[in-house]
């Protein structure tokens, strides 16, 4: 089961953080095709936020074909994303990169900055596809 922290200081709408923590779950293998997401009472006692928060997150989330609510039963998993388990050689790497730059006395933001800039020069942003050309019915194009 997924225990969800909210951080009220980041500006970040607290459903967004919710739908981020569920989708990093599920990239980590955290959370696999069938496991139960906890009820919103549940969410709403962990964490203090409002139910209808919650409610709005798992909303998004089936949504995007991720999770399906079962009336009587609960909320459960749909579909994992990506191939990165938790307990990949990278993540240990990881975890001893992130030690180093913390021992050199980079803060949390430098740390993340310094990884988002070296993901967008691996990772260029995505594009939009164009939408197709759009054709009136007696145009013979």
């Amino acid at each position: 089961m997924i225990d969800y922290r909210i951080d009220r200081h980041t500006g970040v709408a607290t459903y967004v953080q919710i739908v981020q923590q569920t989708k990093q779950a599920l990239r980590l293998g955290l959370l696999e095709p069938g496991d139960k997401l906890p009820t919103a009472r549940e969410v709403v006692e962990a964490t203090t936020v409002n139910p209808n928060t919650v409610l709005k997150a798992y909303r998004e989330l089936e949504r995007e074909g991720l999770v399906e609510a079962r009336r009587g039963l609960g909320t459960f998993v749909r579909r994992s994303l990506g191939a990165a388990p938790a307990d990949s050689p990278l993540r240990a790497e990881l975890e001893e990169w992130t030690s180093r730059a913390r021992d050199t006395g980079l803060e949390r933001d430098d740390v993340a900055a310094l990884f988002t800039a070296v993901l967008a020069s691996h990772y260029p942003a995505r594009t939009p596809d164009p939408a197709p050309a759009k054709t009136s019915e007696g145009d013979p194009s």
